[in-house]
């Protein structure tokens, strides 16, 4: 079922809802829509009450507003926290698990977060060269 929230910014997100169960949030990553999760969402509406948000600019939300930056992204899925409840497992692939993160930073509704494929850098990695996180000063 098809629903939307409002932004801080003003930008409309729209999201999808099926199953029934403890709630779970599904941000797709940089290039794709919420339909990107159509191979495993039967699997987890089994489960889960399965919410599945476009991101700004993509499917059924509206065009980001200007300028662009990751923390608007961020308080989209805490828009969409919001609407959802308390205690929800987020999960986020690629680009939106950066989403997800900046969303941890300003919400009190995740229950569980679980970043699949993050595209930064680990320390774990030999060839990294920066330090992660950054130092501060």
């Amino acid at each position: 079922m098809p629903s939307s929230v409002v932004s801080a910014d003003g930008t409309v997100i729209g999201f999808e809802t099926l199953g029934d169960g403890p709630p779970m949030l599904l941000v797709h990553g940089g290039t794709a829509t919420l339909s990107r999760w159509a191979p495993v969402q039967a699997q987890l509406a089994e489960r889960y009450t399965v919410h599945m948000m476009d991101r700004r600019g993509r499917g059924i939300s509206a065009d980001e507003a200007q300028p662009y930056s990751i923390q608007r992204e961020g308080e989209d899925v805490a828009a969409v926290l919001e609407a959802i409840g308390e205690d929800v497992y987020l999960l986020g692939h690629s680009y939106g698990a950066l989403c997800a993160i900046e969303a941890a930073l300003i919400s009190g509704r995740i229950g569980r977060i679980m970043l699949y494929e993050p595209p930064m850098l680990s320390p774990a990695r030999p060839s990294c060269r920066r330090r992660w996180p950054p130092r501060s000063g």
